[in-house]
């Protein structure tokens, strides 16, 4: 198991949780976990190694929506649509997850980048 992987996702969600103001204690302690969990996933499967961020990024989106709600929320269409998130792309999250928007489809940001 390559261990730079697992900081690079680390790393990545946490920037755009930065980014979002959602980098509480209790959202890091999220991604902690998301991260060790991970870990054990991808040496399971190491074929899966470049999955490993996207999926870190979906575990934390999931842990979050059931005690903040969704995250990270689009501010691109601004009033245009209702209040809704970004998801990651691929499905899989990988290799190279970007965020789209739930309404427009558009990619956002790569993971990271917000």
């Amino acid at each position: 198991m390559d261990h730079g992987l697992l900081f690079d996702a680390r790393a990545r969600v946490l920037a755009d949780l930065q980014a979002r103001h959602q980098a509480t204690a209790a959202a890091v302690s999220v991604l902690e976990d998301a991260v060790s969990q991970r870990q054990w996933w991808a040496e399971q499967w190491p074929e899966g190694e470049q999955y490993v961020a996207g999926l870190v990024a979906q575990d934390v989106q999931d842990a979050l929506f059931e005690t903040v709600g969704r995250w990270p929320l689009c501010v691109s269409c601004g009033d245009r649509a209702p209040q809704h998130a970004l998801y990651i792309q691929p499905d899989l999250g990988g290799p190279d997850p970007v965020w789209i928007c739930e309404e427009s489809g558009d990619v956002i940001a790569p993971l990271g980048g917000l």
